[in-house]
């Protein structure tokens, strides 16, 4: 005997809908978003195949409601469909129900509720259930009778006694009975392998949880944990990313994989910045990922976004000091110095911490100094961030900075010589301390202080090179200042001053090839560094010869 058309439709239809059970079922079981979306989709098919199946209907209804694609309204429309296909259906009822308690309508659900205990028998446990916590709900909401309380204990006792005889209950109860105890098992050895220190062993507990158990997300967590923690970042990133596509909505899991890749994958910064995207879309802690997301766009030059990013975070914690004081640094890359200061200021007022806000300060005091010139204000910010954090040597620094600008050369030397007192292995500040002492002609302590900023740092060019100038243009002692030139130059082969007063030095000696010879070089390095003025140092190649 061959099927005809209509029995080929519905061994095809019954295939799906037991492909769609299935599905659902590990779905229940495993909470894992895959199973969800095959479910679905073999509920959707099924219904294409034969769109009279009551069961496609109303099972199909509570997913897509799960999934936030339809409304109770939706939900309660399907079934209604399921219904008209079926009008005795037990599950339809029961989802009419459970979906009229949803949308409020309580005694509708009541009824629907009801008709499922008539029509299923001795089968009735689950609608009794169902019935009785509707009545339960009524009866803490105070709006019950004696009756209702009467009835409720009727439902839930009767439900509870009959629910020995609802085979499927049993079957769904045992197979996540059975599953449970296995996650427990693996898991717990897994964690005690750990403990005792047994990584291979622990991780090959996890392994066969995995292999065994229906909890994929939960051991390829384990996993990528334990991988973590072994510092092997690249297998704990594939386990955490296998995690996170058996189930997208593990929120962990995408933190977990947005923090690795930020840390350790910095050339990875458009899959981070994805995975913070990602975590917007959950609604929680918003205003910390914006602030991931504007460092990440810093990181990739993109200003734009990183203001906005920024912003977005500002706005939603407007008392964060922190946000403020990124949002200004943002805007300063951006080079929208205006609103810069307007969020360093307010960074400051709120003040979480002395030193911290001590530093705020400086960036402040910089922007007034080098970008509006207002070194009044300059003057007085790095003052308040020295009061905050008197260590702060930086910000003493730049003060002192300030005083060289403003052609105070005592002070400059005062507030140099404090920046020592603070730090006294700090070879900056003596660098900076010899050359206001350079520019006051005290040419004796200059020597000194840049000296003892070559002993701290020999590689720092700028103390060689200012020191040979010293000796060259104070003590006119070019011999002396030659070593010293060189000594930059070997430290910095693109140094163009250093060539320059090179070749200075070799024409005071007399020494007219090698002055020559320094003096073309310089020429040459200008055109990329423009250090220095070409007409200046072509007029010396040249006078070199008259």
């Amino acid at each position: 005997m061959t099927n005809t058309p209509d029995m080929a439709i519905d061994n095809k239809a019954a295939i799906l809908l037991e492909e769609a059970r299935a599905a659902h079922e590990n779905y229940l079981i495993k909470q894992q978003d895959a199973d969800l979306e095959k479910a679905i989709e073999y509920y959707v098919d099924a219904i294409k195949v034969n769109p009279a199946i009551c069961e496609s209907y109303y099972r199909l209804a509570s997913l897509l409601l799960l999934k936030g694609q339809i409304s109770v309204e939706g939900a309660l429309e399907q079934c209604r469909t399921a219904l008209t296909l079926e009008p005795e259906n037990v599950n339809a009822h029961i989802y009419t129900g459970y979906f009229q308690c949803l949308n409020g309508n309580f005694d509708e659900a009541e009824k629907e509720f009801k008709l499922a205990v008539t029509n299923s028998g001795k089968n009735s446990a689950r609608p009794r259930l169902f019935l009785s916590k509707l009545l339960f709900s009524r009866i803490k909401n105070h709006n019950s009778s004696v009756k209702d309380v009467m009835q409720f204990l009727y439902y839930f006792l009767s439900g509870s006694m009959m629910i020995m005889w609802d085979c499927p209950s049993i079957k769904m109860f045992c197979k996540f009975l059975a599953n449970d105890f296995s996650v427990f098992s693996y898991k717990t050895l897994g964690e005690t392998f750990e403990k005792m220190k047994l990584f291979p062993s622990a991780l090959e507990a996890y392994s066969k949880g995995l292999e065994k158990t229906s909890q994929g997300n939960l051991f390829y967590q384990k996993m990528g944990d334990l991988s973590l923690e072994c510092n092997d970042i690249e297998a704990s990133m594939e386990c955490y990313k296998k995690a996170y596509e058996i189930n997208p909505s593990d929120r962990e899991v995408l933190i977990k994989l947005a923090t690795i890749c930020q840390t350790y994958f910095p050339d990875k910064i458009n899959e981070t910045i994805d995975y913070y995207n990602t975590l917007l879309e959950f609604g929680i802690d918003m205003d910390k990922i914006y602030y991931e997301l504007g460092h990440l766009y810093l990181n990739k030059s993109d200003k734009i976004n990183a203001v906005s990013a920024f912003k977005l975070a500002q706005e939603l914690n407007p008392e964060n000091p922190y946000y403020n004081n990124s949002l200004a640094y943002a805007y300063i890359k951006a080079e929208l110095y205006d609103d810069a200061i307007e969020y360093y200021q307010q960074a400051i007022k709120l003040n979480p911490d002395a030193e911290w806000t001590s530093i705020v300060c400086h960036a402040l005091g910089a922007i007034y100094a080098e970008v509006k010139n207002n070194y009044e204000a300059a003057e007085a910010t790095f003052n308040a961030g020295m009061v905050l954090d008197p260590n702060n040597i930086d910000i003493q620094l730049s003060l002192g900075d300030l005083y060289m600008t403003e052609g105070d050369l005592d002070k400059a030397i005062k507030t140099y010589c404090d920046a020592i007192t603070t730090d006294p292995e700090n070879y900056l500040a003596y660098a900076k301390t010899g050359l206001a002492l350079w520019e006051k002609d005290y040419l004796e302590e200059s020597i000194v202080a840049f000296h003892k900023s070559i002993e701290l740092n020999p590689d720092f060019e700028i103390a060689q090179n200012n020191l040979g100038v010293v000796y060259l243009d104070g003590l006119g002692d070019p011999k002396e200042s030659v070593e010293y030139f060189k000594n930059a130059i070997n430290i910095n082969p693109n140094y163009t001053l250093a060539y320059f007063n090179l070749g200075r030095a070799y024409q005071a000696i007399g020494d007219k090839a090698l002055a020559a010879e320094y003096y073309q070089m310089t020429m040459d390095l200008n055109k990329i560094t423009e250090e220095l003025s070409e007409k200046e140092i072509r007029d010396r190649l040249y006078d070199l010869f008259n």
